[in-house]
């Protein structure tokens, strides 16, 4: 079959990843869709079984930093577009083990990029056609001041919020844990790629995405399962650090939008209009995982458990993407307390899949995070 494009999604089996393979391959069925993924601990092909038998879509097992693999890679299959997801994520994971960080962060996206600017310069229209996405996170700013504690009404969010500044693309980089600081790297070298060579890239910056195939150690799908089992539910400090949420399949409609129509160098913020404390959040997942489950609203309560804050744990972050929706017409379709309805139910429905993640070896890393706070 003739594909009209021929696009490879790195770290396609991950929570984002996954949603947004899922949608190319359903929504371009004239494009070839390469899923990219090593397949670590939060790499999980179960996430895509519903259309790992479609005609459009490839899985290649491969790590990003194997530099010939990647560039071979690039030639077999004619690559002309990279959405670039594979990453480490965990803040905590980062605390512990840097290195890996910088590895798969910063060398891992530096051998993407030389692999596509040797192949697309090795072609008779170059870079023409082109163009490597590269998702980053709202933590490379740094952190915002908490200037309204108790929450205020604001023209363009969907919630209260709790500063008067907000993260806009000009904001400067400040990174504090070595993951947003591999992640701020990995952004420059991005762009450094566009400024040097004239690669066609654009970056986007998104905010705390939850919903379905999320990996378990992250906020809500850690504390749906917990609620479930009545298990400790960790809270860091006093749960007053504030994030921006975003449903992750309205990220994934945000991907699709920005690798067809954003403007080659630009970069987008993409945010939820959306920030909560924590401690409020969880409130919110104990009410909703309660009444779903049949217990009493709110009975569970008493499973939340202040832990030692994080080492360095920024306090506010908040997302204005408003060029996004003005120059795109982007805008979350989710009102949050609709998302969290959504992720519980599928959480709750779809306890297989959690009892595979949470075994073995995921169950000896949690031990480790938590066990003595």
């Amino acid at each position: 079959m003739e594909f009209k494009r021929s696009i490879v999604i790195t770290g396609g089996a991950g929570f984002i990843g996954s949603h947004v393979v899922r949608l190319f391959v359903n929504k371009y069925p004239e494009y070839k869709i390469i899923n990219l993924d090593k397949l670590t601990y939060a790499g999980n092909l179960a996430n895509l079984k519903d259309i790992e038998s479609a005609p459009n879509y490839r899985f290649v097992k491969m790590d990003i930093c194997n530099f010939e693999a990647f560039y071979q890679l690039m030639q077999d299959e004619h690559i002309d577009g990279i959405i670039h997801l594979a990453a480490e994520s965990h803040v905590d994971r980062s605390i512990k083990d840097p290195f890996t960080f910088a590895r798969t962060n910063v060398m891992g996206t530096l051998s993407l990029l030389q692999a596509a600017k040797l192949y697309w310069e090795s072609l008779p229209e170059r870079y023409e056609g082109k163009r490597f996405y590269h998702i980053s996170t709202d933590e490379v700013y740094g952190a915002l001041e908490l200037t309204h504690p108790e929450g205020k009404a604001n023209d363009f969010s969907a919630h209260e919020v709790y500063g008067d500044d907000f993260f806009v693309e000009t904001t400067k980089y400040n990174p504090h844990s070595p993951y947003s600081a591999s992640k701020a790297s990995s952004d420059h070298f991005v762009r450094a790629f566009h400024d040097t060579y004239g690669m066609p890239t654009v970056v986007t910056n998104c905010s705390n995405n939850y919903g379905p195939y999320q990996f378990p150690e992250k906020l809500i799908p850690l504390f749906i399962n917990n609620i479930r089992h009545r298990k400790p539910l960790p809270v860091y400090g006093k749960g007053e650090n504030v994030r921006d949420w975003l449903y992750v399949e309205d990220h994934a409609r945000a991907i699709d939008l920005i690798f067809h129509e954003g403007k080659v160098a630009e970069t987008y913020n993409i945010g939820g209009f959306n920030e909560w404390k924590n401690i409020d959040i969880i409130k919110v997942v104990i009410n909703t995982v309660d009444r779903l489950l049949g217990r009493k609203e709110g009975e569970d309560m008493d499973l939340i458990t202040y832990v030692t804050d994080r080492a360095g744990h920024d306090l506010r972050y908040a997302i204005d993407s408003r060029k996004l929706k003005a120059e795109l017409g982007w805008e979350p379709c989710l009102q949050f307390e609709e998302g969290i309805e959504k992720t519980v139910k599928w959480y709750l429905e779809n306890q297989e899949w959690m009892d595979n993640i949470t075994s073995g070896e995921y169950e000896k890393y949690y031990e480790e995070m938590y066990a003595d706070r």
